[in-house]
Protein backbone atom coordinates (compact mmCIF):
# COMPACT_ATOMS: atom_id res chain seq x y z
CA UNK A 1 0.00 0.00 0.00
CA UNK A 2 3.21 2.50 0.40
CA UNK A 3 3.98 2.91 -3.32
CA UNK A 4 -0.10 3.10 -3.67
CA UNK A 5 0.14 6.02 -1.70
CA UNK A 6 3.58 7.02 -2.90
CA UNK A 7 1.69 7.25 -6.68
CA UNK A 8 -1.33 8.62 -5.29
CA UNK A 9 0.76 11.66 -4.11
CA UNK A 10 2.88 11.95 -6.94
CA UNK A 11 -0.63 11.86 -9.01
CA UNK A 12 -2.13 14.93 -6.69
CA UNK A 13 0.76 16.96 -7.25
CA UNK A 14 1.37 16.71 -10.63
CA UNK A 15 -2.42 17.08 -11.17
CA UNK A 16 -1.84 21.49 -11.38
CA UNK A 17 1.21 21.31 -13.82
CA UNK A 18 -0.52 18.72 -16.14
CA UNK A 19 -3.71 20.86 -16.51
CA UNK A 20 -2.93 22.70 -18.99
CA UNK A 21 -1.16 20.08 -20.57
CA UNK A 22 -2.93 18.09 -23.07
CA UNK A 23 -3.27 13.76 -23.79
CA UNK A 24 -3.09 11.53 -26.79
CA UNK A 25 -6.61 11.47 -27.50
CA UNK A 26 -5.73 8.38 -29.98
CA UNK A 27 -4.03 6.70 -27.07
CA UNK A 28 -7.59 7.06 -24.89
CA UNK A 29 -10.13 4.47 -24.36
CA UNK A 30 -13.44 5.63 -24.35
CA UNK A 31 -16.67 3.65 -23.55
CA UNK A 32 -19.99 4.09 -21.40
CA UNK A 33 -18.72 2.66 -18.62
CA UNK A 34 -15.78 4.56 -18.49
CA UNK A 35 -18.43 7.79 -18.65
CA UNK A 36 -20.12 5.96 -15.43
CA UNK A 37 -17.10 6.05 -14.12
CA UNK A 38 -16.28 9.18 -14.89
CA UNK A 39 -19.40 10.64 -12.88
CA UNK A 40 -17.64 10.03 -9.61
CA UNK A 41 -17.21 13.90 -7.37
CA UNK A 42 -14.82 14.30 -4.75
CA UNK A 43 -14.92 16.36 -1.92
CA UNK A 44 -12.42 17.29 0.32
CA UNK A 45 -13.82 17.67 4.15
CA UNK A 46 -12.39 19.36 7.34
CA UNK A 47 -9.89 16.87 8.20
CA UNK A 48 -8.23 16.96 4.70
CA UNK A 49 -9.45 13.67 3.76
CA UNK A 50 -10.26 13.28 -0.38
CA UNK A 51 -14.41 11.38 0.15
CA UNK A 52 -15.90 10.61 -3.06
CA UNK A 53 -19.52 11.27 -3.82
CA UNK A 54 -21.27 8.46 -6.01
CA UNK A 55 -24.46 9.79 -7.94
CA UNK A 56 -27.38 8.00 -9.37
CA UNK A 57 -25.71 6.33 -12.84
CA UNK A 58 -22.95 4.71 -10.56
CA UNK A 59 -24.61 3.64 -7.77
CA UNK A 60 -27.48 1.77 -9.88
CA UNK A 61 -24.37 -0.96 -10.47
CA UNK A 62 -22.80 -1.05 -7.57
CA UNK A 63 -22.01 -4.83 -6.02
CA UNK A 64 -22.91 -5.79 -9.90
CA UNK A 65 -21.15 -7.73 -12.88
CA UNK A 66 -19.23 -4.63 -14.84
CA UNK A 67 -16.71 -4.90 -17.52
CA UNK A 68 -14.41 -2.43 -18.44
CA UNK A 69 -11.44 -1.55 -20.95
CA UNK A 70 -8.17 0.20 -20.19
CA UNK A 71 -4.40 0.31 -19.79
CA UNK A 72 -2.97 -1.94 -16.93
CA UNK A 73 -0.78 0.19 -14.34
CA UNK A 74 0.90 -1.82 -12.13
CA UNK A 75 1.57 -1.39 -8.37
CA UNK A 76 4.22 -3.82 -7.77
CA UNK A 77 7.18 -4.83 -9.64
CA UNK A 78 6.54 -7.95 -11.23
CA UNK A 79 5.76 -9.78 -14.43
CA UNK A 80 2.43 -10.96 -13.06
CA UNK A 81 -0.48 -8.61 -12.11
CA UNK A 82 -2.84 -9.70 -9.61
CA UNK A 83 -4.19 -6.29 -8.09
CA UNK A 84 -3.60 -2.87 -10.11
CA UNK A 85 -4.69 -0.04 -11.18
CA UNK A 86 -6.98 0.85 -14.50
CA UNK A 87 -7.13 3.85 -16.31
CA UNK A 88 -8.40 5.22 -19.64
CA UNK A 89 -4.71 6.13 -20.66
CA UNK A 90 -1.17 4.16 -20.85
CA UNK A 91 1.23 4.37 -18.28
CA UNK A 92 3.12 6.80 -19.96
CA UNK A 93 0.17 9.27 -19.50
CA UNK A 94 -1.71 8.60 -16.20
CA UNK A 95 -0.95 11.87 -14.60
CA UNK A 96 -4.05 12.84 -17.17
CA UNK A 97 -6.46 11.03 -15.04
CA UNK A 98 -9.10 12.42 -13.44
CA UNK A 99 -8.70 15.33 -15.15
CA UNK A 100 -9.15 17.13 -18.70
CA UNK A 101 -12.25 15.07 -18.92
CA UNK A 102 -10.22 11.56 -18.47
CA UNK A 103 -11.88 9.89 -15.67
CA UNK A 104 -9.87 8.69 -12.59
CA UNK A 105 -8.17 5.40 -12.09
CA UNK A 106 -9.64 2.38 -10.46
CA UNK A 107 -8.72 -0.57 -8.57
CA UNK A 108 -8.75 -4.08 -10.16
CA UNK A 109 -8.24 -7.02 -7.98
CA UNK A 110 -8.24 -10.09 -10.63
CA UNK A 111 -9.17 -13.63 -9.35
CA UNK A 112 -5.44 -15.47 -11.07
CA UNK A 113 -2.23 -13.51 -12.07
CA UNK A 114 -2.52 -12.01 -15.62
CA UNK A 115 1.06 -10.70 -17.31
CA UNK A 116 2.03 -7.43 -17.36
CA UNK A 117 1.43 -5.59 -21.11
CA UNK A 118 1.21 -2.14 -22.07
CA UNK A 119 -2.05 -2.91 -24.97
CA UNK A 120 -5.50 -2.51 -23.30
CA UNK A 121 -7.15 -5.33 -21.82
CA UNK A 122 -10.87 -6.18 -20.73
CA UNK A 123 -12.06 -7.24 -17.75
CA UNK A 124 -14.78 -8.39 -15.73
CA UNK A 125 -15.74 -8.65 -12.19
CA UNK A 126 -17.40 -6.99 -9.45
CA UNK A 127 -17.77 -3.17 -9.01
CA UNK A 128 -17.05 -2.06 -5.69
CA UNK A 129 -17.48 1.86 -4.34
CA UNK A 130 -16.08 3.04 -1.07
CA UNK A 131 -16.71 6.17 1.00
CA UNK A 132 -12.98 6.07 2.40
CA UNK A 133 -10.24 8.43 2.16
CA UNK A 134 -9.25 8.29 -1.46
CA UNK A 135 -5.74 9.67 -0.90
CA UNK A 136 -4.97 6.53 0.22
CA UNK A 137 -6.49 4.15 -2.25
CA UNK A 138 -8.94 4.43 -5.19
CA UNK A 139 -12.92 4.60 -4.18
CA UNK A 140 -14.01 2.82 -6.94
CA UNK A 141 -12.94 -0.86 -7.79
CA UNK A 142 -13.84 -4.01 -9.60
CA UNK A 143 -13.16 -7.39 -7.60
CA UNK A 144 -13.22 -11.05 -8.32
CA UNK A 145 -11.85 -10.13 -11.80
CA UNK A 146 -11.15 -11.80 -15.04
CA UNK A 147 -9.53 -11.74 -18.39
CA UNK A 148 -11.98 -11.26 -20.99
CA UNK A 149 -12.01 -10.74 -24.85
Amino acid sequence: MKILSIFLMFFMYNNASAQTKKHNNNDQITSLNWDVIGTVKFELNEQNELLPIYGESINRFKNKEFDLKGYLIPIKNSQKQQKFLMATLPINQCYFCGQNGVPIMIMIEMETAIAFTDKPIRVKGILKLTNDNATYQPPVSIVNAKLIN
